[in-house]
């Protein structure tokens, strides 16, 4: 799923503070599994905004609404009547969500992020996230073992461990496990040792960077 964290609440209020009516719009999906911004979150932060206005005798209309997904039409079209109305949307999604609200509620609409979107990760534990993909567009996880050197190796390297690794845990950071590490011993658990004898060519973003954003078409989907 797609972690994301709040802003800091100065950081938000200075963001919209110049707009009388806000609609603050959570997201049910990503951001509310990771507890950063679905319909609990959003009351939270409607009321300390509240509190804030009410504190420093300011006036503004906050106005409340969580939909399924804001990476989808139509969850989001339902939703317009509203997004129209206020003068500004704060936008609980990850950052694909606050780009595609602003894109279907049309240009004259002002959408702000109220996260930072920091990654795809998993849960590890209560209140614990880690970063698992870096949604690089060609996957070698079955090259791997099933661990991605691109999100979990510090350097990115493909081809096995740096000379900085010692003992199994990262140089840039002793207390992050070296991705290499585990990508060995997982496969010589499985007596795979013999994939890491194929040599993984650099990845090529030239498609991304020369064509501009990657795009997905299932050709049997089309309408």
């Amino acid at each position: 799923m797609i972690v994301g964290e709040r802003k800091p609440l100065e950081e938000i209020k200075a963001m919209v503070e110049s707009y009388k009516r806000l609609l603050i719009l959570g997201c049910g999906t990503c951001v509310s599994v990771c507890m950063a911004g679905g319909e609990k979150e959003v009351e939270v932060l409607a009321s300390q905004l509240r509190m804030l206005h009410e504190k420093e005798e300011k006036k503004q209309e906050i106005e409340e609404a969580t939909i399924q997904r804001q990476c989808d039409r139509e969850y989001i079209e339902p939703c317009l009547e509203k997004i129209h109305k206020a003068d500004a949307v704060l936008s609980m999604a990850c950052g694909v969500g606050v780009q595609f609200v602003a894109e279907v509620a049309g240009e004259n609409a002002i959408v702000l992020p109220a996260l930072n979107t920091e990654f795809y990760g998993a849960n590890l534990g209560a209140g614990i996230w880690a970063e698992r993909c870096a949604g690089c567009g060609r996957c070698i996880l079955h090259l791997t073992g099933g661990i991605c050197p691109v999100a979990r190796c510090a350097k990115r390297l493909f081809n096995g461990p740096c000379g900085g690794s010692q003992r199994g845990t990262c140089e840039v950071n002793p207390e992050t496990d070296c991705a290499w590490q585990l990508i060995y011993d997982r496969l010589k658990a499985r007596g795979q040792l013999e994939v890491l004898e194929e040599i993984i060519p650099a990845k090529s973003w030239k498609p991304s960077l020369s064509g501009g954003p990657r795009k997905v078409v299932r050709e049997d989907l089309l309408l």
